[in-house]
């Protein structure tokens, strides 16, 4: 396992429970999984989430699909709801290229719930977080890559017999094609991206990033019918 911190090869210091997949996917199934995320797209358009309680714009763009998607505003904070907050349809469904990802990367016996797609350009970022929202820390967050290069940084703080410690972050870059997965102890590590790379991929016409994180949200035992 490898990775790539501001340029620099680096073997060790990832977060245990972290797998990280350079080029995962070929540039053939790059485009095959862009079509797919275009169709999602054209149902259920791109909007700008705000945050808790400011209402202050984030810098990325996004939308879901699944039977579930994660959503954020002033008003109601983090969540998942089954419905797209500007249109009030439902999300669309997970394409079948998006669930045999999460067959082939995440161990885990059932199916995502939702996909969160992010759209960053050249001058989004998104800081340090963590993925809590969901009922069923077992299942991993499996990440994926679809554009120019960004830098990822991982660690930092984090909670442990109820209270707060420090810890370094590491960053390394993430190109198209690439995947992550947090699991195990690194299932709650706070993550965020420090900037993207312009002109590092052509594979968006107009250039920025798409995220893709597949969740699982319920427990087993309150699945939802996907």
């Amino acid at each position: 396992m490898a990775a790539q911190v501001e340029g620099q090869a680096q073997t060790d210091g990832l977060p245990k429970g972290l797998r990280f997949v350079p080029g995962y996917l070929d540039r053939p199934g790059q485009e095959k999984l862009l079509a797919c995320i275009r169709e999602v797209v054209r149902e259920a358009p791109l909007y700008t989430p705000a945050m808790p309680r400011t209402g202050k714009k984030m810098s990325v763009s996004m939308t879901n699909c699944g039977p579930l998607g994660w959503v954020t505003d002033k008003e109601r904070g983090y969540r998942y709801q089954a419905m797209h907050p500007s249109t009030g349809r439902h999300w669309p469904a997970m394409p079948a290229e998006l669930r045999h990802i999460w067959e082939e990367l995440a161990d885990y016996p059932h199916p995502p719930e939702a996909c969160l797609i992010n759209f960053y350009d050249d001058m989004a970022k998104m800081g340090l977080h963590q993925d809590r929202d969901e009922e069923d820390f077992d299942a991993p967050v499996v990440s994926l890559s679809l554009g120019d290069t960004c830098l990822f940084r991982i660690g930092g703080l984090f909670r442990t017999g109820g209270k707060q410690r420090g810890g370094k972050t590491i960053s390394f870059r993430l190109a198209s094609g690439d995947a992550i997965v947090l699991a195990g102890a690194s299932r709650l590590a706070h993550h965020g991206v420090d900037k993207i790379y312009p002109g590092t991929s052509t594979l968006l016409k107009n250039g920025g990033r798409i995220n893709l994180t597949l969740r699982r949200v319920t427990r087993p035992d309150r699945a939802l019918s996907a």
